[in-house]
């Protein structure tokens, strides 16, 4: 800039001024906001490899101080994602955080954590979320945007960046996810036959033939487990607790009793005796079902090993491919191909209502005809050596 006379001039108050830093190899952009209190000139400066860049910085400087934001230009990815995963999940389950702090740990923080905050581009986030829509399935990737995106989200809330360049790109196909799968009638025989007498037996006794999802057998304790003595109806389950926060079900139709099948009820029974007596004058209905070595509640990854180490012992030959919540589906698709209806299998597994079923379970449903517990007893009657009496419900 220049005076009238032609000789350069000091830029004015919220004037700019761009010019070339030899020693920095780049162009350099300030802008000047008059004095502080303390009576130094306020004059903030961007650098940039060509004017329009620095042009733009200035641009977002401006509109950053007219909305009170005070972005930091050593405000790295990295930093948000941290902040939002220490101060902006509270309430949260702790598997849930588990879950995203390691999504962001192998996925954002790699590729991003080093790039400031502010000079974040929509074009840097389609670049890399093609990237990864070529490792990660829909779901995964899904969930990635949506970390960076509410991480960029709360450090907006604080005043630490201006926009938030996640909201404008739009979501690449990823990889299909795992199929769900479901075991065959035969499969579902070996595996109530194999490791008979142990916890595991028993565990997929409950998930198989009653339905119950990993995280409510984990919490499961014996004062809601009612046998022949103590139930003064069928032997039963309370379907009340689960792992989550403050040990609620998953929703409130979660919240369920449910009739055991007489090949469960006998399994059950047989575990529970044997368990009194190694717990001896410890013992207690407060117990977990199935608990650690320690008497602490099971871990999921613990349960999902010694489930595969069953599954190879009953023949299976890559036991990987399975995960725990395929006994769930099994259980559904076992009830469906024995005829019982969609609105009595989605009561049972704790949906709030049969869509939920048809569109979760959907390969293993088909139009159908009767009741609950019951079924299990005639789909295994044979290996359950007695004939179930006439149907009285399936929960209650």
């Amino acid at each position: 800039m220049t005076d009238a006379t032609g000789r350069p001039r000091k830029a004015g108050n919220g004037e700019d001024s761009i010019y070339w830093d030899k020693s920095k190899n780049r162009y350099v952009g300030a802008t000047s906001l008059g004095y502080t209190p303390a009576g130094k000139r306020n004059r903030p400066k961007v650098t940039g490899k060509t004017k329009t860049e620095v042009r733009r910085k200035l641009r977002d400087l401006k509109e950053e101080l007219r909305a009170g934001v005070k972005t930091s230009a050593t405000y790295t990815v990295t930093g948000a994602v941290e902040d939002w995963l220490t101060h902006g999940l509270k309430g949260r389950e702790q598997s849930s955080i588990n879950t995203y702090r390691s999504l962001a740990s192998n996925h954002i923080t790699p590729d991003l954590g080093r790039a400031r905050l502010r000079d974040l581009q929509a074009d840097d986030l389609d670049e890399w979320l093609e990237g990864k829509a070529e490792i990660l399935s829909h779901t995964s990737l899904k969930m990635v945007r949506s970390i960076l995106r509410r991480s960029i989200n709360h450090a907006q809330r604080r005043g630490l960046a201006m926009r938030n360049v996640a909201e404008w790109v739009d979501l690449p196909n990823g990889q299909p996810g795992r199929p769900s799968r479901s075991l065959t009638l035969e499969q579902a025989e070996a595996v109530l036959r194999a490791r008979e007498g142990s916890w595991i037996h028993a565990y997929v006794v409950l998930a198989l033939l009653v339905g119950v999802r990993t995280e409510e057998g984990r919490a499961l304790t014996w004062k809601h487990v009612h046998d022949a003595e103590s139930a003064e109806t069928r032997p039963h389950i309370d379907v009340w607790r689960s792992v989550r926060r403050h040990g609620d079900t998953k929703t409130s139709k979660s919240r369920r009793s449910l009739v055991m099948p007489y090949q469960a009820a006998s399994v059950m029974e047989v575990y529970k005796v044997r368990q009194r007596q190694e717990a001896g004058a410890n013992w207690t209905d407060d117990a977990f079902v199935f608990p650690s070595e320690t008497g602490e509640q099971r871990s999921s990854v613990n349960v999902l090993r010694n489930f595969r180490s069953l599954l190879k012992e009953a023949g299976f030959e890559d036991p990987k491919e399975w995960t725990t919540r395929m006994l769930r589906t099994s259980f559904v698709s076992l009830l469906s191909d024995h005829g019982i209806p969609i609105e009595v299998i989605a009561r049972v597994v704790g949906h709030s209502g049969s869509s939920t079923t048809e569109r979760v379970y959907r390969k293993q449903l088909r139009p159908v005809i009767t009741s609950g517990a019951e079924a299990m007893d005639d789909i295994f009657k044979e290996k359950v050596g007695t004939t179930a009496p006439e149907a009285d419900g399936t929960s209650h």
